[in-house]
């Protein structure tokens, strides 16, 4: 699990990042056991034809760019393409939108994604403190984090006990419990995407500044969840800072 995502954190900051866009953060992620939809990084329209066939329609797509992190905001991001006659006017569509929010942005491909059934959204982060180390966030997605900043910490690494209690002390809770008759949430699937969340920041603790997997659906009780979205941001090891030297810290600044 940790050398499949050191290869990827290591040829992120090889590359004088220290932001990995969705495809990479996600790869972490899936080396850790955590649930991420079937997505593939095309870089070329007629592979995007090939993993939209292969992952079949209606899919999503995403357009990859350490420069771009904020995708929405630069309308790279396009759902629920029904056709392969569709999808090539949309790869036109999403480049050009790259290239008028930032002519210089430099374009790593576009994930082709299937379009998810949604569930409940939470969410769920990681801070480091200066004193305390890595602390994990959890919440309700949508107004509950925007708005009303019902959110949950824990210092890394936690107990199952710990992320029990995380869900269960949000004032939100009632709509993973199931309100108003409602099928109760996959509060087991949260537990487990919590303890590893948990597992993979303190293996890489030398390497994560910040995650945030936004928006994770769960689904109804035994049906699991998915993380849609997902950020890490780096940091150089000091290790790593006194070999390279100054310059790379520089460049990964």
């Amino acid at each position: 699990m940790k050398d499949e995502a050191l290869k990827v954190v290591e040829s992120v900051l090889a590359q004088g990042r220290t932001a990995m866009v969705e495809y990479e953060a996600k790869q972490v992620l899936r080396a850790y056991g955590l649930p991420v939809p079937n997505e593939k990084l095309a870089k070329t329209l007629d592979e995007a034809l090939k993993y939209a066939e292969e992952i079949g329609y209606p899919v999503a797509m995403k357009l990859m760019s350490p420069q771009i992190l904020h995708k929405s905001d630069a309308k790279v991001v396009l759902l629920n393409i029904k056709t392969p006659e569709e999808l090539r006017e949309k790869w036109g569509e999403i480049h050009e939108n790259a290239r008028k929010y930032r002519p210089d942005a430099e374009i790593l491909g576009v994930l082709i994604a299937p379009m998810l059934k949604p569930g409940r959204e939470v969410i769920i982060g990681v801070t480091e403190d200066p004193q305390f180390g890595h602390a994990l966030m959890f919440g309700l997605g949508g107004i509950f984090v925007e708005v009303l900043k019902d959110v949950t910490f824990r210092i890394i690494p936690i107990s199952e006990r710990d992320a029990e209690k995380m869900i269960r002390e949000i004032k939100g809770y009632p709509i993973l419990a199931g309100a108003r008759g409602e099928e109760p949430a996959d509060i087991d699937a949260i537990v487990e995407l919590l303890m590893k969340v948990s597992e993979l920041v303190d293996e890489l603790k030398d390497y994560i500044k910040e995650m945030d997997l936004n928006p994770v659906f769960v689904y109804e009780k035994g049906r699991g969840a998915v993380v849609v979205d997902a950020r890490i941001i780096l940091k150089v090891p000091e290790e790593r800072e006194r070999e390279i030297g100054q310059s790379y810290r520089e460049k990964c600044a």
